[in-house]
């Protein structure tokens, strides 16, 4: 008999902001098939006896090709029982969950998605200051920093990307953003504009640096840590700088 899939939100990083339900479908998994960022504690809320698989994939490090991971969740998927996909953060935000869904439509296998906290409004919080703002900022956008090739995309939204009344969420943007801000700037976003990068979010190292736009992008071009981040910039509050 077919098994059951559920994607698992893990959150940024920090065991405590799982949700009651993420914590029971790794205690009912037969299986946890689990990103490199949403390991250690968060293990320890399957079930004994269950399959723990690590499947995760990080930028500048040997990883299983997504296709590879696919073929893995359908394959345990069809061994029966229920199988929990581990994501980091929430697993609709640039977590591949596309992929791994349209592999087990193809196979006619059911599944589910519980969301999770995202690394966004998880580094807000840390900052303590908002995502929106009430008269400056009534729009939020995420985007992301590479492309499959590990480059900045080429198909980016400039204008949107540059308007200053929106607050902007890059996620993986680390090695690009220098290349993203100069772009940015050339379409009339000021260099002075607040930024934040945020990393290992939720986590006991993390770090919040903030700085404007000019000064983070010479900050990276300078140096950038392996430790996991996404960088927000815009209208986001006058505390941020």
């Amino acid at each position: 008999m077919t098994g059951f899939v559920s994607f698992v939100g893990s959150g940024p990083g920090d065991p405590e902001l799982l949700t009651l339900k993420a914590v029971s479908r790794l205690k009912e998994a037969d299986a946890v098939l689990f990103d490199d960022l949403s390991s250690g504690s968060f293990l320890k809320h399957a079930k004994p006896g269950a399959d723990l698989v690590a499947v995760g994939k990080r930028a500048g490090r040997a990883s299983p090709k997504q296709n590879h991971v696919s073929r893995l969740l359908v394959d345990y998927a069809k061994g029966g029982g229920r199988i929990v996909r581990l994501k980091s953060g929430d697993p609709g935000i640039f977590g591949r969950l596309e992929e791994e869904i349209t592999a087990l439509k193809a196979e006619d296998i059911a599944f589910e998605i519980i969301p999770g906290v995202t690394s966004a409004t998880a580094a807000t919080a840390a900052a303590m200051i908002p995502l929106t703002r009430r008269l400056s900022s009534r729009r939020v956008q995420f985007v992301t920093g590479h492309d499959v090739t590990g480059g900045l995309p080429e198909d980016l939204n400039v204008p949107a990307l540059a308007d200053p009344m929106a607050t902007t969420v890059v996620f993986m943007p680390k090695r690009t953003f220098p290349a993203l801000a100069a772009r940015l700037f050339e379409a009339g976003l000021p260099p002075e504009t607040p930024a934040m990068l945020a990393e290992n979010v939720s986590r006991p190292d993390q770090q919040l640096i903030r700085d404007s736009m000019q000064g983070l992008a010479q900050r990276l071009e300078e140096s950038i840590s392996d430790a996991p981040g996404l960088i927000l910039y815009g209208s986001l509050s006058e505390d941020v700088l």
